[in-house]
């Protein structure tokens, strides 16, 4: 059997599709033959991407020039023996943290939940009869049958024969953008279209907003489009957006200021004559109170 990404489903028959696939337009899959490729496939799950270690998110929250300051400075009254001031920086600092940490933590709870109210059944034809299954199980060769409502499970191949599609339209904004139901149609289409013009095709992660329809599931799990878009997403590179490169530019500038002014002061105060300890403390109580 071919793999599942190596054809332009689009672009051929539903007939050939089928025997690429090794699978039945009429009675689908054997119960054994898709229990087999369940086990050499693996599930229809899109991978997710490993999050963060909770301290090393915890630690993120002290990364950044200005909480270096207010860490030096911390260690610093310290090590003087001002005890009061470096447990009220040291306060100031955990308070900030844990607060940014418990807001991530919040986000990404959220979106783990979002993530399980997402799991999905899906209506299969096996063996000749119909059968509700969990989407996890599908495998490439099933046939399923698509109602108003349903969420696409897998990417699918639209059968050809007469009454296979009836007035099937699918919300396609999550791959496509279009902002309206688009119409599915049957037969092979041209190899060259795009994504939103390939009407023979259902896709995971789509909404059937109308209609019914039946399709051969041609890729599952990460091999759908969906799932090569979280694949593509997780291994991009973290790149700076203008507004988070302006607020870096920002806290630099403040950053040197508030230097330059705890010098200033700190240099003035030893010039009128009074005791480095007590201008240092100044110097610090002036970067605390800037940041």
């Amino acid at each position: 059997m071919s793999t599942q990404a190596e054809h332009q489903w689009h672009a051929l028959a539903a007939e050939d599709a089928a025997k690429l696939l090794d699978t039945s337009l009429v009675h689908g899959l054997t119960n054994d033959e898709a229990h087999a490729r369940l086990s050499r496939d693996g599930r229809n799950v899109i991978t997710q991407s490993r999050g963060q270690p909770w301290w090393l998110r915890l630690l993120q929250q002290l990364h950044t020039p200005l909480v270096y300051i207010l860490l030096v400075a911390a260690v610093v009254t310290l090590w003087m023996g001002e005890y009061t001031d470096s447990i009220v920086i040291a306060a100031v600092l955990a308070i900030n943290a844990i607060i940014g940490f418990v807001q991530e933590s919040k986000a990404a709870k959220a979106i783990d939940a979002l993530s399980r109210a997402l799991h999905i059944e899906a209506t299969v034809r096996r063996d000749g009869h119909r059968r509700r299954i969990d989407a996890q199980e599908l495998v490439a060769g099933d046939t399923v049958l698509l109602e108003a409502g349903d969420r696409v499970p897998a990417d699918l191949r639209l059968l050809d024969h007469p009454g296979a599609v009836r007035d099937l339209h699918a919300d396609e904004s999550p791959l496509t953008g279009e902002s309206a139901p688009v119409s599915k149609h049957q037969g092979p289409l041209a190899a060259d279209l795009s994504l939103a013009d390939r009407r023979n095709m259902a896709y995971a992660s789509t909404l059937i907003t109308r209609g019914t329809g039946e399709g051969i599931v041609v890729a599952t799990a990460d091999a759908t489009q969906v799932g090569q878009i979280n694949t593509l997403i997780a291994s991009a590179d973290n790149l700076a957006t203008p507004l988070t490169r302006t607020l870096a530019q920002l806290c630099n500038r403040l950053l040197w200021i508030i230097l330059v002014v705890a010098a200033l002061a700190f240099v003035a105060g030893i010039l009128r004559g009074n005791a480095p300890s007590d201008m240092f403390k100044a110097a610090v109580a002036i970067s605390v109170g800037a940041i």
